[in-house]
């Protein structure tokens, strides 16, 4: 993937090469020289790369778990509207369409242009997965237009068709790819296209279950299936696994970490390359005050990270008051490798230092380091030699798990052999062998009021804690239908009391006070001091606690955020639609 530009470059050159020893028409050229060749496809191919999302880790900053410097206009109550939707852009389709419609030159064996067809509608399946998921119907298009091209102003089609076809474009490609997996792990295979498969069937099937007005509900078991078909091919070639080396408090975010891909367990990756300067801004992102977003995880997010035993955490009546040095403790080890907490160390200088929550970076003292490196060096541009993983096999696991839950069929077996394995994996030691009985009620009341199924609440959980902050949160969430999530108030850990220095890391030192009206004077050294006065500077102050001088730390609760069942889809945007009237707008917008 980091040799896209340069493999487009090297396409226009073999183009212009041809035409000037040929002196063949510029449109002849192009054809015999790119789909002549096994070679030639292989070239154009790789400028489907650009589709994938690249090394970005801040894909879900706009999720119900995390409180952020600003509230997306997008969830803002009547702050979004149709001249700020983005997203209607066509250019990559055009390029997919060329190439399948061209890629019928006979000088190339049958088998190797199969292959390729695989690789370009593996593209267009996620090309049009990422549409459906923003607008919901779109028009489907499966030639290169041109300019002149009436079709360019039909309407769009109905989701039954678009879906059917990137059901059918992906089922194409898992078939006839070629290469079944990539050692480096940055190229398409058909593994990948099994995940996305999994991915696309999942969405898809939860989708018209949940969503009732769609009236596809009696068509959702078979994309359920689907789901669980493809999830379980891969599954049983025994190729990839759950990574458990460095043990259960590391072997978690090293997949994260790790400058390779962890092989055992990611599928894709997009890879950075110090000496190619190819690089990435996690660092700069998340541990940035002004250049990030401050991205913090809430306390109610927080809370559904289990014991190690297994229980829910929320078991305990006593949990709303719990400190924070306390409420990290003997829980899933994820949560370690998920947030400063405990004996986290950073390294400053090539030496280890104690590195707990820092309220210059975090609103709510659940700061993440899952995408990190330890090492400060990083920290100050867009450094990061870290992997960012795409598919992954531990999101396969739950995409067959849940697949399952939802259609009543998922076994015991089924059960340890997914979600008992990512809890094994955290150190987890309860629970892991046996679908559960009981439904907890902390996430029935906080999460998911209409469902009543303990296995289906345990997968959800499950997925939330293992595939947070690695973008699938959003649509998780409107595929069950659970945009209210939301509008849920940014909260963070518990405060008893004002000008009351606190130790998070329990190292003897004293790192952070709130405190309102006066700063506190003397000041306690290295101590940094949170004002969560209701108002400074005649100002609503958006740092506050929950009771006045006690209580849970909330983020923002002045700015109004109002889920409407519009907003499931994003609207077309305006400059679009009045290009193509014929497109029509979403319900709502």
């Amino acid at each position: 993937m980091k040799l896209n530009n340069l493999w487009f470059l090297l396409i226009i050159i073999v183009i212009s090469a041809c035409k000037k020893l040929d002196q063949e028409p510029h449109s002849t050229a192009s054809k015999s020289a790119v789909f002549g060749s096994e070679s030639g496809l292989q070239l154009y191919a790789n400028s489907f790369y650009t589709i994938l999302p690249g090394n970005s880790t801040s894909l879900d900053a706009m999720s119900d778990y995390l409180a952020v410097k600003s509230v997306p206009s997008f969830i803002q109550e009547g702050v979004y509207a149709p001249n700020l939707s983005s997203g209607w852009s066509w250019g990559d389709l055009r390029n997919l369409n060329y190439f399948i419609v061209n890629c019928t030159d006979t000088k190339v064996s049958a088998e190797a242009r199969k292959n390729y067809l695989g690789l370009a509608r593996f593209f267009r399946a996620y090309f049009y997965f990422e549409k459906v998921k923003r607008f919901g119907d779109v028009p489907w298009i499966n030639k290169p237009l041109d300019i002149s091209d009436p079709a360019l102003y039909n309407g769009r089609d109905p989701r039954t068709l678009v879906m059917d076809s990137v059901l059918a474009d992906i089922t194409y490609a898992a078939t006839n790819i070629k290469a079944n997996n990539d050692a480096s792990r940055s190229t398409i295979t058909k593994d990948v296209a099994l995940a996305l498969k999994s991915r696309i069937c999942l969405f898809e099937g939860t989708f018209r279950k949940y969503h009732p007005e769609l009236n596809l509900q009696g068509t959702a078991t078979a994309w359920l299936t689907n789901a669980a078909t493809a999830a379980k091919e891969l599954m049983d070639k025994n190729t990839y696994n759950i990574n458990t080396a460095g043990g259960a408090g590391n072997s978690y975010r090293q997949v994260f970490t790790s400058a390779a891909p962890v092989a055992t367990e990611v599928i894709l990756s997009s890879i950075c390359d110090l000496t190619l300067n190819v690089l990435n801004e996690a660092n700069w992102w998340w541990t940035s005050g002004t250049y990030g977003a401050k991205a913090s995880f809430t306390r109610t997010f927080i809370n559904t990270y289990l014991n190690i035993d297994g229980t829910p955490f929320t078991d305990n009546p006593n949990y709303p008051t719990m400190l924070f040095k306390d409420e990290v403790k003997n829980r899933d080890l994820r949560l370690k490798q998920t947030i400063r907490s405990g004996d986290y160390k950073r390294i400053n200088a090539g030496v280890q230092v104690a590195a707990p929550p820092v309220f210059s970076y975090t609103f709510t003292g659940y700061q993440p380091i899952k995408w990190t490196l330890d090492d400060m060096y990083y920290d100050a541009g867009a450094l990061n030699i870290n992997s960012i993983s795409i598919f992954r096999y531990a999101e396969v696991l739950l995409n067959f798990a849940e697949a399952k839950a939802e259609l009543g069929t998922l076994t015991d077996a089924e059960w340890a052999a997914t979600i008992g394995k990512l809890r094994s994996r955290a150190g987890i030691t309860g629970g892991l062998s046996t679908k559960p009985t009981v439904a907890d009620p902390y996430l029935i009341a906080n999460y998911f009021p209409n469902i009543t199924d303990p296995t289906i609440l345990e997968v959800r959980r499950e997925r939330g804690i293992e595939l947070s902050l690695e973008g699938l949160r959003f649509s998780d969430i409107l595929r069950w239908k659970r945009g209210e999530l939301m509008s849920k108030e940014w909260n963070g850990f518990y405060v008893p009391s004002l000008n009351t220095p606190m130790d998070l890391n329990e190292d003897g030192v004293l790192d952070v006070a709130f405190y309102q009206g006066t700063k506190p004077s003397p000041a306690v050294s290295g101590v940094t001091y949170v004002d969560v006065s209701n108002q400074v500077g005649g100002k609503t102050n958006s740092q506050r606690l929950k009771n006045g001088t006690s209580g849970e730390l909330i983020w923002m609760s002045e700015i109004s955020r109002k889920w409407d069942d519009k907003q499931y889809y994003y609207p077309i945007p305006q400059a679009d639609l009045l290009k193509n009237p014929a497109l029509g707008q979403n319900q709502g917008w």
